[in-house]
């Protein structure tokens, strides 16, 4: 079975788990960590014997977006493009969740931030442990939501919703979630649910599962792929921004940001 550096990998019962492995950074995911997850569902879609695929990961935080000390996106040595990490990193991930053959179910052990949001957001079913928090945090370093999470905040929330929770970074409890139709469940042990609502999936007829997923996505994502590209576009453009540079440099100082808007 094929090794990654930053995920652990195994299969069984039918299910493929995929669990993200940087509790030291609050499982915020480098270039490696999104081309090891890309990888393992990959791996799992061609396993004949994987039914579902469960994501999760490991300490506190389910995902906490973009690692900030990552190179492609450290704008203290100069000026970068994240349109470009957003186009072969972040869509990439995304779409390899969405366009994954095998349901996958996200069992969310702790916070979902920035674009790990987007992450959790992107799995077919969601299953989180109570008062779980769940933030956009992109304004607060100069940036705008992306990895899809503008489609996916307007459709679950409605526009005037959606832009307060994007713009305030004011934190939603897995119970505000729920009711707002972004995850299936509250599970006060969110993996052993999920891994229990995996094997009912995997009773069900393959072909049957891969389909219904393909229709309901049609249906409700004819749009996506072009808000993914309007996302890459504005990154770009905010991430060569002095308030970008600012917005890291605080976050990594702890200190609050002073935005001038150029």
């Amino acid at each position: 079975m094929k090794t990654f550096e930053t995920i652990k990998y195994h299969v069984a019962d039918g299910t493929a788990v995929i669990t993200i492995n940087r509790p030291q950074v609050y499982n915020a995911l480098n270039i490696q960590g999104k081309l090891d997850i890309i990888s393992g569902i990959r791996e799992a879609n061609k396993d004949t014997a994987v039914r579902s695929i469960v994501l999760t990961a490991e300490g506190k935080a389910f995902c906490s977006g973009q690692d900030l000390n990552d190179r492609s996106v450290d704008a203290s040595k100069g000026p970068v493009d994240i349109g470009h990490t957003i186009e072969t990193e972040w869509n990439p991930l995304i779409e390899a969740i969405r366009m994954s053959e095998k349901l996958v179910i996200a069992a969310i052990n702790g916070v979902c931030a920035g674009a790990g949001l987007s992450v959790a957001l992107a799995c077919d079913l969601k299953i989180t442990a109570p008062g779980v928090r769940f933030i956009t945090g992109f304004c607060q370093i100069g940036l705008a939501p992306d990895a899809g999470l503008s489609f996916m905040l307007v459709r679950q929330m409605g526009y005037t919703k959606a832009v307060e929770f994007a713009l305030l970074g004011k934190p939603l409890l897995s119970e505000a979630m729920l009711e707002y139709n972004f995850i299936t469940k509250i599970a006060e042990s969110p993996l052993e649910e999920a891994l229990a609502l995996a094997q009912e999936i995997n009773k069900l007829a393959p072909l049957s599962v891969k389909m219904v997923k393909r229709n309901f996505q049609h249906a409700s994502e004819k749009e996506l792929g072009d808000i993914l590209d309007r996302e890459k576009y504005v990154q770009r453009f905010l991430g060569f921004s002095q308030d970008y540079k600012e917005g890291v440099s605080a976050f990594l100082e702890k200190r609050k940001a002073n935005f001038k808007g150029i």
